[in-house]
């Protein structure tokens, strides 16, 4: 006799692994429970991703039993990632994969009193993999992405007002594996007010810059779902769409039908894979810049003093034109309040810099600067490159993290 897992109801769930301990710890039982709408547990750069994974274990207890599936998954996972990875089968000790493993995904479990099968993830920590497998682990992703989940109901659009199912399964979206950095709000303070069914209807640039600075984005990505069923516990029939840009430049749309309404989660997850591959394959054209009048940012203001200059009697000296005192967002990976300190006062002394204060500020993901800087964007580039930052450009944005770092994006 094989029960379900309680959690599982066409849902993933993600039980993290703190170091050689955690595999132990985590297989208690007593796995907590993941709070409604909070972002996918794995980082957009932290780690690598493998799923299917298929065991089948017999213990003396059915505890004993899942513990032996976990331990088997990461063997397993590790020869499937690195054959993905190199072409080539390798493998590694259990105390080796102990301290790389950072997380398991439950996809879907059995659990009998000696047996237990399942088909699990593993998520592995990047930067220690890619250093056994011979690869890059920096992988060149899209400008910041803010995504705007919006459910259709009743000719209404939903976004963050209430809970919906659509909501739900971007929260359960891991994208490391994918070149496109998701922005993927909470749902909670003033998302219901900045991300609504009226905002995706605006294409003023001015507005969706004060928008998309709140989140430390370049641009905006706004995936869209419709839900059509004859009758209560009947066939479900998903449109889905996904557009770009404050004009919603459409990239793909379709439709995908599930039995029942007991499939509507993982028909949801699979409409977000599609989404997502539909979307890389549109960074991989070229196809998902962002628009100039995003990134232009409007002089400042006068100030009284440069008011009085201009009214003064004295002749005034002409100057050459420059780019002095020109206003840059520098977004930075900010997993403790040391590393924003730090970060802020490595950026301050960079010579030219004016000023550089955080206007948003996330510990445990990207905050972001506004610098002024006497010189171009370039050269501000070149600058934090030599004080040992990573740093990848944008238009008028600047993304920097030391290396190390493992916040998500």
């Amino acid at each position: 006799m094989f029960r379900r897992s309680p959690f599982l109801h066409g849902t993933s769930a993600v039980l993290l692994l703190a170091g050689a301990g955690g595999l132990a710890l985590a297989q208690t039982g007593k796995t907590p429970a993941k709070p409604r709408n909070e972002p996918s547990i794995d980082s957009a750069t932290g780690s690598f991703e493998q799923g299917g994974v298929e065991v089948d274990v017999r213990g003396n207890t059915a505890e004993a039993a899942r513990q032996g599936g976990w331990r088997l998954a990461q063997r397993k996972g590790w020869e499937m990632l690195s054959r993905r990875m190199t072409g080539k089968s390798s493998t590694l000790s259990d105390s080796a994969l102990d301290a790389m493993v950072t997380g398991i995904v439950v996809e879907e479990e059995q659990i009998g009193p000696t047996r237990y099968i399942a088909r699990l993830g593993v998520l592995f920590d990047r930067g220690k993999a890619a250093s056994l497998l011979g690869v890059s682990g920096q992988v060149m992703r899209s400008p910041p992405m803010l995504l705007v989940p919006v459910q259709w109901s009743g000719g209404t659009a939903y976004v963050f007002e209430r809970n919906t199912p659509w909501r739900d399964a971007w929260a359960r979206f891991r994208d490391g594996n994918s070149n496109v950095e998701y922005v993927k709000p909470r749902g909670t303070g003033p998302d219901a007010l900045l991300l609504n069914g009226g905002q995706i209807g605006r294409r003023g640039r001015g507005w969706w810059r004060q928008v998309l600075d709140q989140y430390g984005a370049a641009d905006v990505l706004i995936a869209e779902v419709r839900l059509r069923q004859d009758y209560p516990g009947g066939p479900i029939t998903a449109i889905f769409a996904v557009s770009h840009g404050p004009d919603k430049a459409l990239i793909t749309r379709f439709a995908l039908k599930v039995g029942s309404g007991d499939g509507l989660p993982a028909l949801l997850d699979q409409g977000i894979a599609r989404i997502d591959r539909a979307c890389q394959d549109a960074l991989s054209r070229g196809e998902l810049k962002t628009d100039t009048m995003l990134a232009y940012r409007p002089p400042a203001e006068k100030t009284e003093e440069d008011k009085k200059d201009e009214t003064g009697d004295a002749t005034p000296t002409p100057t050459p034109p420059s780019e002095s005192g020109a206003t840059f967002t520098v977004q930075i990976d900010t997993p403790s309040a040391g590393a924003l300190t730090a970060g802020e006062s490595a950026v301050r002394g960079v010579p030219g810099v004016r000023s550089a204060n955080t206007t948003s500020l996330a510990l445990g993901g990207i905050s972001v600067m506004r610098v002024t800087y006497d010189g171009s964007i370039s050269s501000l580039r070149s600058a934090l490159e030599a004080r040992g930052f990573q740093v990848q450009e944008g238009p008028g944005v600047l993304r920097i993290k030391r290396p190390g770092d493992s916040t998500g994006g």
